[in-house]
């Protein structure tokens, strides 16, 4: 949905995204030839009121009614499906899409929202058949999630999925002309997105949380290491599979101090650069200080890549 009231509002988009440990919220602006300025940036814990209250608390604490807001669904509330696109004229994509994923859903097309993302071919090949992005999501996870701003009283325009948040981080952190890979760890587990000229071509989950990257046992961290390793592995050789017009430039972890060790590790196992991410490199923190450290970083993570939304062509 993308409706826009009247009144005067403050330029930029107010992320507000919902995890298990509490509610983030961050507000950022974008101007031309300049780094995206994150001017605030908020965290409510979950352990000090109810979910309904605490969004309350932070609306009325942000004045949240001058802004244009936004939040993600969670790993879980949607699915992310490549699809072969339609031919068919860009008015009819979604009714078309929509067919497509009868028999892909582990639930009713009739309870289903969808929105679908383009994902360009290469200008320089013969025309052909590309692929697509489709997101779905339950209608009831739509309804409720739409139902619990708006008791909040908090003006929800966009709702998104994490895998277009980080891309919207990735874009700012590509060289021209080279594909990146970003990989983020959170409570539910790490992601994994391959991004070229600002678009999103590859996403893939994988089932490692920081918790277990940050144990002290070293034969089951291991473990874990060479899980990922291998998932990132398989993953790159099949994007380059399929997308043998890019060229990946390098691996950015996003992942606090806990990353060292796994950068090593992938540094020396992977055959491209691996790098961890500092965003300071990329955006304006002045005015959220506390956004220096990493650790505050990967806790906004996904916020700040939600803030950073720019509006998405209509297909």
């Amino acid at each position: 949905m993308h409706f826009f009231a009247r009144s005067k509002k403050i330029s930029g988009w107010m992320a507000v995204n919902l995890y298990p440990e509490g509610v983030c919220a961050v507000h950022a602006s974008r101007t031309p030839l300049a780094k995206p300025v994150i001017e605030r940036a908020a965290f409510y814990p979950s352990d000090s009121s109810p979910l309904p209250e605490l969004l309350e608390k932070l609306g009325k604490e942000l004045h949240i009614g001058r802004y244009y807001c936004m939040t993600l669904l969670n790993s879980g509330e949607y699915q992310l499906l490549a699809v072969d696109a339609p031919n068919v004229p860009p008015d009819e994509m979604k009714t078309a899409i929509r067919w497509r994923l009868k028999d892909m859903l582990d639930f009713h097309i009739d309870d289903a929202t969808i929105d679908v993302a383009d994902v360009p071919v290469d200008k320089n090949a013969p025309a052909r058949n590309h692929s697509m992005f489709a997101i779905a999501a339950r209608n009831q996870i739509i309804a409720q999630r739409q139902e619990l701003f708006n008791n909040a009283k908090i003006p929800l325009s966009v709702i998104d999925i994490p895998e277009m948040a980080q891309r919207n981080i990735a874009a700012l952190l590509e060289q021209e002309g080279r594909g990146l890979a970003l990989l983020s760890f959170d409570s539910t587990g790490g992601l994994l997105t391959v991004t070229f000229s600002g678009e999103l071509y590859l996403s893939r989950r994988i089932d490692v949380t920081p918790d277990q990257l940050a144990q002290q046992n070293a034969e089951q961290k291991d473990a874990v290491f060479e899980r990922i390793t291998l998932e990132l592995q398989r993953s790159l050789d099949h994007f380059d599979r399929q997308y043998h017009f890019i060229t990946v430039s390098k691996l950015v972890i996003s992942l606090s101090e806990l990353g060292s060790g796994l950068q090593e590790h992938l540094a020396t196992n992977l055959y491209i650069p691996v790098e961890m991410l500092n965003l300071e490199t990329v955006l304006d923190l002045s005015k959220v200080p506390e956004l220096q450290s990493l650790q505050a970083q990967q806790r906004y993570f996904l916020a700040l890549g939600a803030a950073l939304r720019l509006e998405e062509k209509t297909l």
